[in-house]
């Protein structure tokens, strides 16, 4: 009888090795698709992938993400050209990867700051943050995890306090949540619970 249950209680502990091993090992699912109206159009003269240079959230570790990345069907449709990251008001904005400030300032009554990050082409990526109250002026190199702003009190377009986080090559939008490498979208590593 003994022997059943240590049978069974290993058996047990093998599927959940070979589960667990499993589900570490697959490639992530994409965390938005690109909408039901297709993908955004792009010039076929600009480079459509991004790397994974990004090296922190630009608010907190892991934020809430309270609206994705939705690409127009056409350069004028509708469409949402950027992320939403849950934020209270004055939490610190930080630079995901290194870059020089393109823009700090006002837009539409908003706080806008612009980083063009290093290294990725030309024209070279562009991220994006709004409504923030620029810490940092335009040319000023950034490294990453240094903050640039705080999240302004007003200004935002979603329900609660937020940031909206974007990304750009040229006039082409892009999803910014492919900066980040997949240890970073994540949350954190797998747990194993007790069986009984």
């Amino acid at each position: 009888m003994r022997a059943n249950r240590c049978v069974r209680v290993c058996a047990r502990l093998i599927l959940l090795v070979i589960v667990t091993a499993t589900a570490l090992l697959a490639p992530p699912p994409p965390l938005f698709a690109a909408g039901a109206r297709g993908a955004p159009l792009a010039d076929p003269g600009v480079p459509a992938t991004v790397p994974a240079i990004g090296h922190t959230w630009p608010v907190g570790s892991r934020p809430r993400v309270l609206r994705g990345w939705q690409p127009p069907a056409t350069v004028y449709g509708p469409g949402h050209r950027g992320v939403d990251l849950a934020a209270p008001a004055g939490t610190p904005v930080r630079a995901v990867a290194p870059g020089r400030v393109a823009f700090a300032g006002p837009v539409a009554g908003r706080g806008v700051v612009s980083v063009d990050l290093t290294g990725t082409g030309d024209p070279p990526l562009r991220t994006t943050y709004e409504p923030v109250t620029a810490a940092v002026e335009k040319g000023q190199e950034v490294e990453p995890g240094e903050v640039i702003g705080t999240v302004q009190a007003s200004g935002s377009h979603c329900p609660a306090s937020c940031v909206h986080w974007g990304l750009r090559r040229g006039e082409d939008y892009l999803n910014p949540l492919s900066l980040l490498p997949p240890w970073l979208l994540h949350r954190g590593p797998s747990r194993l619970l007790p069986l009984t």
